[in-house]
């Protein structure tokens, strides 16, 4: 009984908690938002003495996760990234207690809600990579015609000409499309590059990024560089789709267990019923079997994500 008050005690908390942290962070975008019109440098967030967004541990996470949104394309915030992952995190531990009356099982099951919000981000990262990657090179050929028609001097009209003249497929166009805004808003190239980079996620985009910048930063001619990276990924091609038909292998993997799962629930329920509803919902150890099965699952949906990260 002290168990479930003190989870239903920290349910309350976390709905508390979420509505302040959600507000506040409106409340900032909203303040960032005007600076900017105004044409003032809106001033760093005093949320914790000592913290800075810039520099330390937290101003990396942020700065991470601003990429990570920006690249998959999800207007979200990092504050209120954040919020929404300690609030999954919190409410977890809370289900944890609940449910199976365990400190073990309520950091296990803290643990993957909270870090859910982060592996969907990548999941969606990953979907985008791999919608983008057999596309990259006609993109930059059609940026390669154009910066030729513009006389090799100016980065911005090409990419702009590229983007207005919708000959990319729909994902590339979308990482086109938000790099030429970005440049065109933005004071930091480098930032706008990199987020540019991380949405394609291979070398190829690297190398096109770099080139980019040297053109946007020191204004030189870079139609040969674009000459030969064209020429070598036409080169690359084939190996390619291999990476491609590998990493459709890995993400098919990724979801035999959960399937494997189900087809056993399933037949043991059908068989059954009573018993496996006494064993497997009312029994302690049988949910806690479950959710060491979910826990074995998640661990899989990781290193499915890094296999994929590798061979991007």
């Amino acid at each position: 009984m002290n168990l479930k008050l003190a989870a239903l005690s920290v349910l309350l908390f976390l709905l508390l908690f979420a509505s302040l942290l959600f507000a506040f962070s409106t409340v900032w975008d909203r303040t960032v938002l005007r600076q900017r019109l105004t044409g003032r440098r809106a001033p760093e967030p005093g949320w914790l003495p000592g913290i800075d967004r810039r520099t330390g541990l937290f101003g990396k996470l942020l700065a991470h996760s601003a990429d990570l949104l920006s690249a998959v394309g999800w207007r979200t915030s990092p504050g209120a990234f954040f919020a929404a992952s300690a609030f999954l995190g919190m409410l977890g531990s809370a289900c944890g207690v609940l449910l199976f009356q365990s400190v073990r099982s309520a950091g296990l099951l803290g643990l993957m809600l909270g870090s859910m919000p982060y592996v969907t981000l990548r999941m969606r990262l990953v979907s985008r990579q791999m919608a983008t990657r057999l596309e990259f090179l006609p993109a930059v050929e059609l940026f390669y015609q154009s910066y030729l028609i513009t006389g090799c001097r100016h980065v911005r009209t090409a990419l702009q000409k590229t983007v207005e003249e919708r000959r990319l497929p729909g994902e590339v166009h979308a990482v086109f499309d938000q790099l030429c805004r970005h440049l065109s808003v933005r004071g930091n190239d480098e930032e706008s590059l990199r987020r540019f980079s991380l949405a394609f996620g291979h070398t190829w985009a690297d190398y096109f990024g770099s080139i980019l910048k040297v053109a946007l930063t020191e204004g030189n001619n870079v139609a040969d560089n674009l000459k030969e990276l064209i020429g070598d990924m036409r080169k690359a091609q084939l190996a390619n789709q291999q990476e491609r038909h590998r990493m459709l292998e890995i993400r098919l993997a990724n979801f035999t267990p959960v399937l494997f799962l189900a087809l056993f629930l399933g037949i043991n329920f059908r068989m059954n019923p009573e018993s496996s509803y006494r064993f497997y919902v009312l029994d302690p150890t049988g949910r806690g079997m479950l959710l060491n099965a979910l826990a074995l699952l998640f661990g899989s949906l990781l290193m499915g994500l890094y296999l994929s990260r590798r061979k991007i």
